[in-house]
């Protein structure tokens, strides 16, 4: 595929064509001459790369993600990024996410809450170019918008939106009109770029392309 970001590649690993990236394992994931397979039924965002979203990561940029968990994702990501940000509320999977940056000098953890921004805006540095969401909570639209202050202008919010973090007993798409509603309301909102369910490898998820309105 021609998406894929420098530092991304399709590798034969396990005789299989996997997405991989160079770097330590974290996961349990199969290597192969220092690449390691990026399973998009793990990863949101292996899921947006695989199904060919227009995320407009080239390698290199500077990111902040959000709900790195235990590091499965963004450990992928600082394998082929620049400075990447990566903050954690929970104190279990944030030990795993040290872990993981150990060998990873451009992955920077921070044990804090996505919802509360200024608690770690001292750190992470303006004009970031790419955000990337991953937080099973309600208001996960709040918290891109809360977020968007570190957003270059000419940057990409790569959200997954889960619905059932949102409200279990709605319908899933009523709960995605209502995230694509509430992030494009406002001027200082984002301009949805593409959507797309990621239900053949994550159920009741959206992954949604948005830049700064």
């Amino acid at each position: 595929m021609s998406n894929l970001p420098q530092g991304v590649e399709r590798r034969q690993i396990d005789g299989e064509e996997r997405l991989a990236t160079r770097g330590e394992p974290v996961y349990g994931e199969p290597i192969e001459d220092e690449w390691r397979a990026w399973d998009p039924h793990r990863s949101k965002l292996g899921a947006m790369i695989e199904l060919g979203l227009d995320h407009g990561l080239e390698g290199g940029e500077t990111v902040l993600y959000l709900g790195a968990a235990s590091g499965t994702t963004v450990s992928h990501v600082a394998d082929f990024s620049g400075p990447t940000y990566a903050v954690e509320f929970a104190p279990r999977p944030a030990r795993d996410l040290l872990s993981a940056a150990e060998s990873r000098p451009r992955l920077f953890p921070l044990l804090k809450d996505a919802r509360k921004p200024e608690t770690y805006a001292h750190v992470v540095e303006s004009d970031v170019e790419v955000i990337v969401q991953d937080v099973a909570t309600r208001g996960q639209a709040r918290v891109a918008l809360e977020n968007r202050q570190f957003l270059a202008e000419d940057g990409r919010l790569l959200l997954a939106v889960k619905a059932r973090s949102e409200d279990v007993t709605r319908d899933p798409e009523d709960v995605f009109a209502d995230v694509r509603e509430e992030l494009t309301a406002s001027s200082d909102g984002y301009e949805i770029l593409e959507t797309e369910r990621l239900d053949d490898y994550h159920t009741d998820h959206l992954a949604i392309v948005a830049r700064p309105q």
